[in-house]
Formats: C-alpha cells, structure tokens, sequence
C-alpha cells in the first residue's frame, strides 16, 4: 500500500502542470497495475500537494495580483490587477462544465481507450501548436478574450488524457505567446480550478463521514508536492531554450502503444 501511495502522489505531482495528462495516468495506473481506487481523502491530499507546489513557485505573480486589488504604487495595482481579472475570466467555463458532468455523467470518460485517443490526438495538435503559433506576446499581453478563450479550451481537460495544461498551453500558443508565458499562465489558471476540485471532493468526504487527514494522506500531499515543485521548475527552465517537442513524442508513442494493445494484442482498454 505505501508503494502504491508515493508512486501515485509521485504520477500526480509529476504530471499535474507538465502537458501529459495527470487524470490521464491516474485513469491508466490501476488498470495496468491492478490496484484498487485509492480513495477520495488521497485524491484531496495530492490536490492539496500540488496546489501548495504551484504557490510556492509562482508566489511573485500571487503577491502581485493581491497587491493589484489591496493596494500599492499606481503601475503594479494596474498590472496585478489585470492578472487577476483574467485568471477570473478563464475560470467560468471549465467550473461550470465540470459541475455539469459531476452531476450528470460523472464516470462516462473514465475509460483508458478514451486516454489513449486523447494522449495522441491532443499530443499532435500541441505539435502543431508549438510550430504554428507566432512567439510574440508575452503574459503582459493577455486579455480577456484571450483568457477567456484559453478558459473554452479548459472545458476539453474534463477528458482524461486532454491534459489541462496541455490544452491551455495548446491555445495560448495558437494565440501567439511565448511558450513560457503560456505555461505560466496555466499554471496560474491551475490554482482556482485545483482549489475548487478539492473543495467538491472535501464535501463529498464531510458528507460520507470519512476522515480527510490521515496518515496516508499527509505522506501523499507532501510527495505530490515535492515532485509538483520540481517538474514546474524544470518545465520552466527548460521553455527558456528548448520546445514541446518531448512531451509531443512522450503522449504519441505512449497513445500508438495503447492503440496497439488494444486493437492489435486484443488487450482490452475497455469501451
């Protein structure tokens, strides 16, 4: 059980702000290894790890937005608070389409054949993305119809092996930003959209009588966190001089590989 636990807080941390799909693994993990469904206080504790991870690194951008409505010379409340209103416009679409499916259909693409659909069709278009996109505007250059349309995008991470931040990353270079002020607007876009998801899945536990601090889920929290922080630091030194290019190849070779399985080796991915 431990080995299952820091693997699968490790797979969250790891995945959750690269272009690779952490749900997409998450979906695959058990499948391949046989594990039964970690449960619901472990799912809180890896979102809580990689929220924590994604505010210690982008703490200037936070500090900036909360100076931005609170008060500070004149050119930073301006910037801060342009920030901020258009991490609030991105967030509607996929808080409201998430809600939708949760009530409505909340285990209709929980399927790995969907994953493996997903890994390679939206691992092509992030290609494609990558080389169309003009590489001019910076996140200074943000507004709210581009949030907003970043935000659409988000609604199709709803699909395990979309990738939330290969989707967001996905439109933001067909905008034309700059590979790192794309993901670091992903990873800004992450913070309300993990807080929510831990809130619905905190209330679900308060409402089953079950407890949300364990053990277990301390020691899952602080290793999503650990590897969350370090793969958003390496994914950000590495946008300074190289492309999406291997992550492209990590999502096609690992799609093509499912598809094989299943359509060629009859190994069942399910429906």
């Amino acid at each position: 059980m431990l080995l299952h636990l820091i693997i699968l807080a490790a797979v969250q941390g790891i995945s959750e702000f690269l272009p690779v799909s952490s749900s997409g693994h998450l979906v695959l993990l058990p499948h391949l290894a046989g594990w039964r469904d970690q449960g619901l206080n472990i799912d809180i504790a890896v979102h809580v790890g990689t929220l924590g991870a994604v505010l210690v690194y982008f703490h200037r951008d936070i500090w900036r937005i909360l100076r931005g409505f609170l008060g500070g010379m004149k050119r930073e409340r301006k910037a801060g608070r342009a920030l901020g209103f258009n991490l609030l416009v991105s967030v509607p679409p996929v808080i409201i389409a998430g809600g939708l499916m949760a009530y409505f259909a909340p285990e209709i693409f929980r399927s790995p054949l969907i994953v493996a659909w997903t890994m390679l069709g939206f691992g092509i278009l992030l290609w494609l993305a990558d080389h169309v996109g003009m590489t001019v505007r910076r996140i200074e250059h943000m507004t709210y119809s581009s949030a907003f349309i970043i935000g659409i995008a988000q609604m199709l991470a709803l699909l395990p092996g979309t990738s939330r931040s290969g989707i967001t990353i996905t439109a933001a270079r067909f905008l034309g930003f700059e590979r790192s002020a794309a993901a670091r607007f992903s990873m800004l876009m992450s913070i309300p959209v993990i807080f929510a998801a831990g809130a619905v899945a905190g209330r679900d536990l308060v409402e089953k009588g079950e407890p949300i601090i364990t053990g277990d889920a301390g020691i899952a929290a602080a290793i999503a966190f650990l590897t969350a922080l370090v793969s958003i630091a390496i994914l950000m030194v590495m946008l300074k001089r190289a492309s999406f290019a291997p992550f492209v190849i990590y999502r096609v070779l690992l799609g093509i590989s499912l598809l094989v399985l299943h359509y060629g080796f009859g190994w069942t991915l399910g429906s």
